[in-house]
């Protein structure tokens, strides 16, 4: 956060100091969790579910916060508040405002946590370039990563998600992004939303939120989906595209990739293709879906005013920053696995199937796949075309996990009951345990699901079971 003092802070949330000196001054960031509390810090005291952040504020004093945001009276410094998640959303608001730094937000129905990790390290080259933690994207992550920038950030990447009508604006509305860049359209959150309609009015919020073409606003859309192209005609802002296939704007590509290509461990290579300029990117990440990602990655650092070089060369040296999107890890018995358990979408599921797939280069493929969150009343159609998909994809055995992924198998199958490529498991640990009977060294397993699965914890009992090769 840009240094200020505890009063300022004071003002800015509309609170009333107690036991503190408003002369203070706050150097650091707003932390939730006292375990990552720095000097300087402000600790921001959260009533949840299952735990009292006022119980920690004492630790997060210690841990050397000069101040508390809370609802009631500590002996300790406080500012006090009414609602933590206004306060929160004030003061990243006001500090926004005070930024020099260049902001870009990212949304989409799938890859935003991965473009964030590429665009970031990319930009890092050309200055100090702040971006979420994993995935920060909702009411409270968004201003959190805000509170992160200082005086010196010269680039400061946001996500944004969304479950309803209005969320994006809001959190657009926090941090004013010059840059925004929407990925695709696709089905996550659906039994929220009711229709993929609704999902693309939702995620265009960003580039309606952004500044006028003359005041240097710029819309980075993906030409390869055309509800993110539709979305042109919803902002004033300098329309940029990116994609690999054909343009679907009417004019031609701003950032493209040609001649992609895939090396034995599903990793994409293209020639870089922008401002008349062709160049070479080798990515270390697993998938060709990542090629999209790396193209509106490029796309965004150009109009930051980056070469195009540079751009291609940083690309090229990006890694993985994020666990359980596509962490491939080979055992020592001559397993592959395919972590990609962070959370599932139909969209999602069908790229993380096709990448094992072409990673396994004709290996055996074993697909662990859990159930997906928050499809509504699509919800079995749904799962029952995933399990479809995955035999038609060539996945050689399929084992569902759970009681909400049954219709996977039902597609899996052709009809009711199981066959010799498919079978269910009630929960993670049968599947864990099932697993030690079905794999066999060369086999690349798929291990996902949505984030409430909890499938992660079926990728970390292999390997530690197993062992990782260094």
């Amino acid at each position: 956060m840009i240094s200020t003092s505890l009063g300022d802070v004071a003002t800015i949330v509309q609170g009333r100091l107690h036991n503190a000196d408003p002369n203070t001054r706050v150097t650091g960031k707003v932390e939730f969790d006292s375990r990552n509390v720095g000097p300087g810090d402000v600790f921001l005291a959260i009533a949840g579910e299952h735990a009292d952040g006022h119980d920690f504020a004492g630790r997060a004093v210690e841990n050397g916060a000069v101040g508390v945001l809370a609802q009631h009276e500590l002996d300790l410094p406080c500012v006090l508040i009414t609602d933590p998640m206004l306060a929160i959303t004030q003061l990243a608001s006001t500090m926004a405002s005070r930024l020099s730094a260049i902001r870009i937000g990212i949304t989409g129905s799938s890859g935003k946590t991965s473009t964030k990790d590429l665009l970031a390290q990319v930009l890092a080259a050309a200055g100090p370039t702040v971006a979420p933690p994993g995935s920060f994207n909702n009411e409270l992550g968004f201003p959190y990563t805000v509170l992160m920038a200082d005086a010196d950030t010269s680039f400061l990447v946001l996500e944004a998600s969304a479950r309803g009508i209005g969320h994006i604006r809001a959190l657009s509305a926090i941090a004013q992004p010059r840059i925004g860049i929407v990925l695709n359209v696709g089905r996550a959150h659906l039994g929220e939303f009711g229709s993929v309609a609704a999902i693309a009015q939702a995620k265009g919020e960003l580039v309606e939120a952004l500044p006028a073409a003359t005041e240097g606003g710029v819309a980075v859309l993906n030409a390869d989906d055309p509800r993110v192209i539709a979305m042109a005609s919803r902002t004033t802002a300098t329309i940029r595209t990116f994609g690999v296939g054909e343009s679907l704007a009417g004019s031609p590509l701003d950032v493209a990739a040609r001649d992609v290509a895939l090396d034995a461990m599903g990793r994409a290579s293209f020639r870089l293709q922008a401002r008349g300029e062709h160049h070479p990117v080798q990515l270390r990440l697993h998938g060709l879906h990542h090629v999209s990602n790396a193209l509106a990655a490029a796309a965004a650092a150009v109009e930051c005013g980056l070469p195009v070089a540079e751009v291609a060369r940083s690309l090229s040296e990006a890694t993985a920053q994020s666990h359980w999107r596509m962490e491939v890890v080979e055992t020592t018995d001559d397993i592959t696995i395919v972590n990609d358990a962070y959370n599932a979408n139909p969209e999602s599921m069908q790229t993380a199937i096709t990448a094992t797939v072409q990673l396994a280069h004709g290996r055996r493929t074993v697909a662990v796949l859990a159930h997906m969150a928050e499809l509504g009343p699509a919800s079995d159609a749904a799962h029952e075309a995933l399990g479809k998909l995955a035999m038609d994809a060539g996945i050689s055995r399929l084992l569902v996990v759970g009681e909400h992924a049954r219709p996977i198998l039902l597609g899996a199958a052709g009809g009711p009951g199981q066959s010799d490529q498919s079978e269910w498991v009630p929960d993670v640990r049968a599947a864990i345990d099932r697993l030690s009977d079905i794999l066999e060294p060369g086999d690349v397993v798929l291990i996902k699901g949505s984030r409430a699965a909890g499938m992660e914890r079926v990728a970390h009992a292999l390997i530690t079971r197993r062992g990782a090769r260094p």
